[in-house]
């Protein structure tokens, strides 16, 4: 049988904790982007010249064979790459990447993901979620 002190000990560490659920925060669901984005490539883009549309994490290229686009997140930590005269290179621990995604030095342990590109009249549709082989073009 509890006595009168455990009893009362036992009812405010019972309130003490509700109160504590209480205030958790609650989830909070944010608008995710779409991960199919329109793409308008610009007329003055060079060929084997990387188009990276604000706030995505993608590069879009046009070259004689098609428009293909390449992830921009770092397969070794998921870091957010950055385009070079040579391809691409990682801020944070310095993985580099050739134009084609392939690593050409690591910590990287695999190369960038090629994402499905589909025409739309005068644009491209790039679906980040759709991972394509690596080479997989569509006709300009």
């Amino acid at each position: 049988m509890l006595g009168l002190s455990s009893l009362w000990m036992t009812a405010g560490s019972m309130l003490f904790a509700l109160v504590g659920a209480l205030r958790l925060p609650r989830a909070a669901v944010l608008d995710s982007p779409s991960k199919r984005v329109r793409v308008s490539l610009p007329e003055t883009l060079a060929a084997g010249t990387a188009f990276v549309p604000p706030g995505r994490s993608m590069a879009v290229f046009r070259d004689e064979d098609g428009v293909f686009a390449i992830s921009t997140v770092c397969t070794h930590l998921g870091c957010i790459i950055k385009p070079t005269a040579e391809g691409f290179e990682c801020p944070c621990h310095g993985s580099r990447f050739a134009a084609d995604g392939s690593v050409t030095r690591g910590p990287a342990p695999q190369p960038l993901r090629w994402l499905k590109v589909s025409a739309s009249g005068e644009q491209w549709i790039v679906d980040e979620a759709a991972v394509v082989p690596a080479g997989t073009k569509v006709n300009a």
